[in-house]
């Protein structure tokens, strides 16, 4: 194999790659994983003693841009203080978009 058959069939791959990447529906993670992550996240505060989420996305706006996120909710024992805090969780990337106090 020469170089130049090398060259043009990683480039072929690599386009392809790109093309079929942008054609593809967005993977959302899962309502259990985005309750993972902050459990894990809010247990660095204090002591979890409850949780929940919804199942279903749904669209939240914020700064003029669109996420489709997780609703839930976490029972936490920070401070010796019990404390009820709701969170939305990116459902495409993870990420706690929004924290407060229930």
């Amino acid at each position: 194999m020469n170089w130049k058959s090398l060259f043009a069939g990683l480039g072929l791959g690599l386009a392809a790659g790109y093309i079929i990447g942008n054609k593809l529906p967005k993977q959302h993670i899962s309502a259990e994983k985005a309750l993972n992550i902050a459990k894990r996240t809010f247990s660095k505060k204090g002591e979890i003693t409850g949780s929940w989420i919804h199942m279903v996305p749904e669209v939240f706006e914020q700064y003029d841009l669109t996420y489709d996120v997780y609703r839930g909710g976490i029972t936490a024992i920070i401070d010796g203080v019990q404390n009820r805090l709701e969170f939305l969780v990116d459902s495409s990337t993870g990420a706690i978009l929004e924290v407060k106090q229930a």
